[in-house]
């Protein structure tokens, strides 16, 4: 049996690196994304592409049933999104704090109302959500992206505490600087390991928390920032 597993925002950056890490394991792979790009990468993956926005309540509606009519089951599902914009504390437009629910923190909800089902019919699943660091430590001039991630953590935990009975577990990956962004130079000076992370690195990170070696993993919030924060 196969495994089936789902990845948004799947185009590039770090989800086409975790679509190609996923299918190098051995998963059947669904990438779903707005750009056209993402077909082709679901060509050289030998998986499937699925056209669409995840602050669409009915495009991840139709993703999921896609995925279900040609594999029949999911196991896995990595919610990634684009950045939401960013601004003066008090200067972010009330349409752009609710674009950035719709994006970074609905599009989770959604997509786990649709696939909890499943994999409570199948015994189990594994959802990781691709994060950020603001979530623990928050950066004024992304006030969006910090405050709907840390938002994001507590249903991260919720979700784990109501599900893991199920055998569904659910993660979140928190990155710290990523280079397929340009990083500047004294940024890069403030990270321990004296770099950003490559995609497929947090990659990696995703596919141990969906594989079965993290069985006993659930609830967390996982830092993947070179040693970028100091918090607890």
């Amino acid at each position: 049996m196969q495994r089936t597993a789902i990845i948004t925002a799947a185009s590039s950056g770090i989800g086409a690196a975790c679509a190609t890490e996923l299918a190098d394991r051995g998963y059947a792979v669904v990438l779903f994304a707005r750009s056209e790009a993402v077909e082709g990468l679901a060509g050289k993956l030998r998986g499937t592409a699925v056209r669409g926005s995840v602050s669409r309540a009915q495009d991840l509606e139709r993703l999921v049933q896609e995925t279900l009519d040609r594999h029949g089951r999911i196991d896995a599902v990595v919610n990634n999104t684009g950045h939401p914009p960013k601004g003066g504390l008090l200067e972010v437009s009330d349409t752009d704090w609710h674009d950035g629910l719709d994006l970074l923190f609905l599009s989770v909800v959604r997509l786990a109302r649709l696939v909890t089902p499943v994999m409570q019919n199948q015994g189990g699943g594994a959802i990781v959500n691709i994060s950020s660091f603001a979530a623990q430590e928050p950066s004024l001039p992304r006030p969006v992206s910090s405050a709907l991630r840390a938002a994001l953590s507590s249903f991260t935990k919720m979700f784990a505490d109501q599900y893991a009975s199920a055998g569904i577990r659910m993660n979140s990956v928190l990155p710290g600087w990523v280079s397929n962004h340009e990083v500047p130079p004294d940024v890069v000076a403030g990270i321990p390991i004296g770099r950003p992370a490559a995609a497929p690195e947090i990659a990696r990170v995703v596919a141990f928390l969906l594989s079965a070696e993290a069985s006993y993993l659930t609830g967390e919030n996982i830092r993947v920032d070179g040693g970028l924060l100091r918090t607890p």
